[in-house]
């Protein structure tokens, strides 16, 4: 705030002095037109507007320089961004010690939660990642946010695979409805028809009612099970199994879609939206440096290109150069002027 008050006041200077300088040189070409601009002591009429392009031309030039030396240096990067702003991915997962059962993938020799995290990444595969934001909310017994719009895949890679996600939460049944109640909350202020959720779990009860309503952010819902429709394995004294039937249940409820992906992926149809590459613009706000490089420019260009013009085309009149006269054509002369002439001659 200081560097730009001292810019603005030296600028002042400026402009004070160069007023001044014109003044004085009005005077001096007063006192000279007829030698500078001929018999009519003056130039044509756009040199009017001269004295005045020259002061603000060094007004603009000083505060230009002045900014440029006072900003701190950096690197200028164009930050793109997809027209229409990000795509965001909400990853609903669920973190229960059902998913720990071994009953998962082709084989069935993969725990749930690893065939889940094996199928999301599969989904981060086959999307435009630098056109997505993605967001993991984890549920249990109740519902936490890990990771709210990142774009680094490594981060959500070590979500999936690393963290035991499950010790956050109290022991207790499986809430889906807490899952997708904070994914709700989480996309609710992002753009209409931005966000497509993703909910992946074994299932569990849902209840008749208590089902959140759904943003205008959210327009997209996919619903992945995880782990045996038929058999299971047993966990705490009773049978696991994945619930499609509630699963199924649950899509139809938040007008979504359901896929088992125990034995397969899920389907590219479904990822349309999130693969379609936007043309990318850039967003980059032009601030106080792009302001005073325009302002040296311009101003530089204009210093320059006045000196020639007036010299080329300041005044119609130039020194040194005659213009050349009209003769008149010889008059004939009279006949008896001629035998004058001849008898003087003889």
């Amino acid at each position: 705030m200081v560097t730009s008050m001292i810019a603005e006041w030296i600028t002042f200077a400026v402009a004070i002095l160069a007023i001044g300088g014109e003044w004085m040189h009005a005077r001096r070409c007063r006192r000279v037109a007829r030698l500078a601009f001929g018999p009519m002591a003056r130039g044509r009429i756009w040199t009017r507007v001269a004295p005045l392009t020259r002061m603000v031309a060094l007004a603009l030039l000083a505060w230009g320089l002045l900014q440029l030396y006072f900003l701190a240096p950096r690197v200028v990067r164009p930050s793109l961004a997809p027209e229409g702003g990000y795509r965001h991915l909400v990853i609903a997962l669920d973190v229960s010690p059902s998913m720990t059962l071994k009953d998962a993938g082709p084989q069935h020799v993969q725990t749930r939660a690893s065939r889940a995290s094996e199928v999301v990444l599969s989904v981060l595969q086959r999307v435009a990642l630098d056109q997505l934001r993605i967001s993991v909310v984890a549920f249990y017994s109740g519902a936490k946010p890990v990771v709210v719009d990142t774009f680094d895949l490594a981060v959500v890679k070590n979500i999936l695979n690393d963290l035991p996600l499950a010790m956050a939460f109290d022991t207790g049944k499986t809430s889906l409805i807490a899952g997708i109640r904070t994914s709700a909350e989480v996309a609710k202020t992002w753009a209409p028809d931005s966000t497509t959720l993703l909910v992946v779990s074994d299932g569990d009860t849902v209840p008749d009612t208590g089902m959140p309503e759904l943003p205008r952010s959210i327009n997209n819902v996919v619903v992945l099970g995880v782990g045996k429709a038929q058999g299971g394995a047993n966990i705490d004294g009773h049978l696991s199994r994945q619930d499609a039937a509630t699963l199924r249940q649950l899509a139809t409820r938040v007008r979504g879609d359901y896929h088992d992906v125990n034995d397969k992926h899920l389907p590219s149809a479904q990822l349309a939206a999130l693969a379609k590459v936007l043309p990318m613009k850039d967003q980059t706000a032009n601030g106080r440096r792009e302001w005073a490089l325009a302002a040296v420019g311009t101003s530089a260009a204009l210093l320059a290109s006045l000196s020639v013009l007036l010299a080329l085309a300041g005044s119609p009149w130039r020194p040194g150069v005659r213009e050349p006269r009209e003769t008149a054509p010889a008059q004939p002369r009279p006949r008896k002027a001629i035998e004058l002439a001849t008898t003087s001659n003889s």
